[in-house]
């Protein structure tokens, strides 16, 4: 997997029972999708077409710092298919702890916003 952002929970991203929103998260995690989707597709036109199933598997406090990773599960002719993992740092030990995971698809577009394919070489290269 590969690191794809960092983020900081804030007092500002904390929800009414003290945890990090899920929403806020939601939005990490497409945020940091879609910027690896852009890289691997080589244009910054990619939308969101699906996020799967969110499981929300630990809590997020305020100062917590989650790193954000992303593998690419598949492309297709117009549409890639990432699975997304934020963990919590422990900068004391170093260790990550898996506190939400997802599979987020997004869709190449044009400048209409219709879909257009993805290079065959990068399907290629991420379909072996």
């Amino acid at each position: 997997m590969e690191l794809i952002s960092t983020k900081i929970c804030k007092t500002s991203d904390i929800g009414i029972n003290n945890n990090l929103f899920g929403g806020t998260m939601l939005s990490w995690l497409d945020e940091a999708g879609g910027a690896m989707a852009s890289s691997v597709c080589c244009t910054p036109q990619v939308i969101t077409l699906k996020i799967d199933e969110v499981l929300f598997k630990k809590p997020v406090k305020v100062n917590e710092h989650i790193r954000i990773y992303g593998k690419v599960e598949r492309v297709g002719h117009t549409s890639i298919a990432l699975y997304i993992e934020a963990r919590r740092f422990n900068f004391t030990n170093h260790e990550e702890e898996t506190v939400c995971s997802t599979k987020v698809i997004y869709v190449r577009i044009d400048s209409m916003g219709k879909p257009v394919e993805i290079d065959r070489e990068i399907r290629d290269k991420y379909n072996q």
